[in-house]
């Protein structure tokens, strides 16, 4: 998280005087998308898949259907499910630094 967060904000820092709402939402999207792949991917074994899940507020039926499942870690990232496990709230409580908030402040002051 310390070097995205370090990356993202020099990156707002260099481009934030361009009017680029749009893109920078767009960035944040996808941002959070793979740090929701890294996560899951990290979380190797189904019992662990299952076990987290649990604990972030997901039910039974909808933490061992997304556990066990086959799909690739990209397409289980966009699942709804873990959207709610993982929230935006989350990834910024763990360090995550807004990208949309950065450019605003940026651009409020340029």
């Amino acid at each position: 998280m310390t070097d995205i967060n370090r990356v993202t904000v020099g990156w707002i820092n260099y481009y934030g005087i361009a009017r680029m709402k749009t893109f920078i939402q767009e960035i944040q999207g996808w941002l959070n998308h793979r740090l929701r792949q890294i996560i899951w991917k990290r979380w190797k074994k189904v019992k662990t898949k299952y076990k987290k899940l649990r604990k972030y507020g997901i039910g039974h039926e909808d933490a061992m259907r997304l556990a066990n499942s086959r799909k690739g870690y990209w397409r289980i990232s966009s699942a709804e499910v873990l959207h709610r496990a993982i929230t935006k709230e989350k990834l910024t409580k763990w360090g995550l630094k807004n990208i949309s908030a950065l450019y605003e402040l940026r651009y409020l002051k340029g």
